[in-house]
């Protein structure tokens, strides 16, 4: 690999740095050196970089440079940031912290460089307010709060450079739409400032720069590529198993991986997966390996227990979710492990960069599929990372129930002229095509709550002026504004606590849906941060509990967040289904699979349908293979049923995966129009009717009440439980649909419906390819497609024997009927 010559080094790095370089015994990489010549022409720019290429210590290194160099300032009050860092995970940011104060260390440089997240101390926010430190590390919502905070114009006037790290990870959500008008409002005290976005896993740079820039000119830096990974599948015994999603077959192998590793990373792509295998790999710990366990919804102490754990180097193995997925450097970490499919290839490229943190070394994954088709998928991503082609998002049009919220926020912050706003909001990516009239309609929302709600004085959150500017209208509404920022709405959450005797709340073991605890009966035992527990019953927004060790426990089915398979990897696999020549490249029982299923049924071309119709035990099934994503397919799912009642058949059931849907029925299904079954036209009338009916709009739009600020969760002392949030929520909801239906947050919700929960977009993508390229076969068989998605109707995970020798049962007469 090129390192640049002593010469270029010395012509771009001060005396110091270079010193400071040559002790260490590094070179200083070309990109490294590249991002301060940009700083130096003040250039913003875009640094891709592998993880382990010094990404980070390049968005900083301008940054020392330019403190190092400033000369002493008499004045005794603080000169402001400098340099505003910003990460989507808190974890990062102070881990990031933790790695900058090293090398200002060792050069003895005159830096402070603090952290600022939601865990910070009441005291230290309050310090740093007055005392800035020359580099603040924070995250989008703290830059929210800041925003609506009196003094932030004054605060920022000085700051010079924003970095934004894993920003691949950020822009295309509601969260990157609030920092992205965060940057425009920065702009506005600090018209200089310089943007720096850092990222390992961008697949349209140009879409970053855009996004990045907002209008304004982004240079783009690439490091040196450093090594390609080292990508493995795992085989249990040889085997791939015909369906499932836990990859519990094979935890016996991971196991004796993880036992010839120095550290690994079990990544899978749920909550409850993390628990779940948490517990096989415990049951199977005979050499007592320190494994610890890794998600969002364990308490922030645990969690840094782990992260602290894991730094000494003092775990062999950690099981998580995406808390880990991004940039925290544990140099530890010789291997990554991915349970089931990882459903996009830019995910795995980032979760294998957690492995061997050197440019110069490969980093090594293992991809252990848990079904058949997972198997096609894991081979897909393996070559997708081979050939470094990623999957990404769009740059996404600006949500309206945001710029409520970023609006309420400038008013607390200082009062502010609407016109003037107006241009500074374009000057954000996501809202440069926003309308006058849709920037009026959120004013007017933000002010009166609409039409239908302007009698009630509780939604008058901002007034005019004489002066014609708006500002909030009382200390008291910009106090619960600030209580309630941010754009991630999870589902509503009860804190896991200790029964401290007479039903009093002790000490927080973290926290879980309310949904799912609210199923469970008192006296009933679940798994919980790799511990099982007794539940005794929800006192306000706690659920009491007390360890029962050696109980059988009742397995929880909460999720998390579930991950849909792009659309990239999705192409990936209907090619290698359909490209019989590339077959011999997976593992002889998947390729007899994929010629018993040609035998028995259809394998189509790559852009067909396979639809398939049999008869079995008196019901009459439809298998779909769209290879879309659970969510297009549960949509289409709906859709189709709605369509098959009016013609007669009968549905009465259906289940979806991310390969297949399929659809049961109380009288045949060989005689339909399956052009006209699925004609583009679903997503007209069958669409808004399914939508009026549907619990999903009302769901969207608290989350987007929760946003905009219609309604708020938190009040000073007091938080909402998740059913008072969605009874007020609910309530608002039918005034609206009833007095004002054309209301600004019944469209934001129906947007989010649209393209979150339903997957619309997709769905009128895949109709629009099968035009004309539907092929059903009329069977008297179930076929090997078909099995696994069969096999999950009606399918819930409950523990003991019996359970499992039913599955099993079930699974060994479908294969049976499929292969004979």
């Amino acid at each position: 690999m090129l390192a640049p010559s002593a010469a270029q080094s010395d012509e771009v790095l001060p005396p110091r740095f270079a010193a400071w370089f040559d002790g260490r015994g590094w070179a200083p990489r070309r990109h490294q050196l590249a991002m301060v010549r940009k700083a130096r022409e003040g250039s913003s720019a875009l640094l891709i970089a592998p993880t382990g290429g010094g990404k980070t210590l390049a968005g900083f290194l301008p940054s020392l440079i330019e403190l190092a160099e400033r000369p002493r300032r008499n004045d005794p009050a603080p000169a402001g940031v400098h340099t505003l860092y910003i990460s989507p995970l808190k974890a990062l940011a102070v881990d990031v912290a933790r790695n900058l104060t090293q090398p200002i260390a060792e050069m003895k440089l005159p830096i402070t460089v603090e952290s600022r997240t939601g865990d910070t101390g009441v005291a230290k926010r309050q310090r740093q307010k007055i005392k800035p430190p020359d580099i603040l590390l924070t995250t989008p919502e703290q830059l929210a709060l800041f925003c609506a905070w009196e003094g932030s114009g004054l605060y920022f006037e000085n700051l010079k450079t924003v970095v934004i790290d894993e920003i691949h990870a950020i822009h295309a959500s509601k969260r990157g739409d609030l920092l992205s008008l965060g940057l425009a409002r920065l702009q506005q005290f600090a018209p200089s400032v310089r943007r720096v976005g850092l990222s390992a896993t961008v697949d349209d740079p140009d879409m970053i720069r855009q996004w990045l820039g907002g209008g304004l000119p982004v240079d783009l830096v690439r490091g040196d590529p450093g090594a390609p990974p080292v990508v493995d599948v795992l085989l249990s015994n040889g085997q791939v198993p015909w369906a499932g999603h836990t990859a519990q077959h094979a935890m016996k192998e991971v196991y004796d991986v993880i036992r010839t590793s120095k550290t690994a990373l079990v990544f899978v792509n749920t909550r409850w997966q993390a628990e779940f295998a948490f517990q096989e790999l415990w049951k199977l710990n005979d050499d007592d390996l320190p494994i610890a366990l890794h998600h969002g919804s364990l308490s922030a102490e645990q969690r840094r227990k782990v992260e602290a754990a894991m730094a000494r180097g003092a775990l062999r193995a950690v099981v998580c979710t995406s808390t880990l997925d991004l940039g925290i450097d544990w140099g530890a970490v010789d291997l990554v492990i991915q349970l089931a499919a990882p459903k996009g290839s830019a995910r795995l490229v980032q979760r294998i960069g957690r492995a061997n943190h050197t440019l110069d070394e490969p980093s090594r994954a293992l991809l252990v599929p848990a079904s058949r088709f997972e198997m096609l998928e894991c081979q897909a991503a393996r070559e997708a990372v081979a050939e470094n082609a990623l999957d990404g998002d769009a740059l996404r049009q600006g949500a309206l129930d945001v710029l409520a919220q970023h609006l309420m926020g400038l008013a607390c912050g200082e009062p502010f002229d609407a016109d003037a706003v107006y241009d500074e909001v374009r000057g954000a990516a996501p809202y440069a095509a926003l309308t006058r009239a849709d920037f009026d309609q959120v004013l007017d929302f933000v002010s009166t709550g609409g039409y239908a709600l302007k009698s009630y004085d509780r939604f008058r959150r901002i007034v005019q002026g004489p002066d014609g500017r708006w500002r909030v209208r009382n200390a008291q509404t910009a106090l619960r504004h600030r209580l309630n920022v941010g754009a991630i709405v999870g589902p509503a959450v009860l804190n896991i606590r200790l029964l401290a005797g007479r039903r009093r709340a002790g000490r927080k073991i973290g926290e879980a849906e309310e949904g799912y605890l609210e199923q469970l009966q008192i006296g009933n035992t679940f798994i919980f941060g790799g511990q099982i527990w007794r539940f005794h019953g929800v006192e306000g927004n706690d659920a009491l509990v007390t360890a029962a060790p050696g109980a059988d426990p009742k397995m929880p089915s909460w999720g998390g967040s579930k991950f849909a398979l792009s659309t990239f990897l999705a192409r990936r696999v209907r090619r290698m289904i359909a490209e019989e020549d590339g077959w011999g490249r997976l593992p002889q029982d998947v390729q007899d699979w994929l010629q018993t299923q040609k035998t028995r049924s259809l394998i189509p071309p790559m852009d067909d349908m396979l639809v398939e119709t049999f008869p079995r035990h008196k019901r009459h099934f439809l298998l779909v293979y769209p290879f879309e994503g659970r969510l297009a397919h549960t949509t289409l799912a709906m859709l189709l049923t709605r369509r098959l009642e009016r013609a007669g058949v009968g549905p009465i059931g259906f289940v979806a995966s991310d390969y297949a849907l399929a659809i049961w029925a109380a009288r045949p299904l060989e005689g339909l129009d399956f052009d006209a079954l699925f004609q583009e036209d679903m997503l007209g009338d069958d669409l808004e009717s399914w939508l009026e009916e549907s619990f999903m709009m009302k769901r969207s739009f608290k989350n987007c009440a929760l946003i905009a600020g219609l309604i708020e969760r938190r009040f000073p002392g007091l938080e909402k439980s998740g059913r008072q949030v969605t009874f007020s929520s609910d309530l608002v909801y039918d005034v609206l649909r009833r007095h004002q239906p054309d209301h600004l947050l019944l469209r934001c919700a129906r947007e989010d419906t649209a393209t979150g929960l339903l997957d619309v977009a997709r769905l009128g993508d895949l109709l629009t390819r099968i035009k004309g390229r539907i092929r059903p076969v009329a069977l008297d068989h179930v076929t090997p497609f078909a099995v696994p998605t069969l096999l999950t109707i009606g399918q819930e995970r409950v523990p003991g024997a019996a359970q499992d020798w039913v599955l099993e049962e079930a699974e060994d007469e479908l294969i049976a009927e499929a292969m004979s």
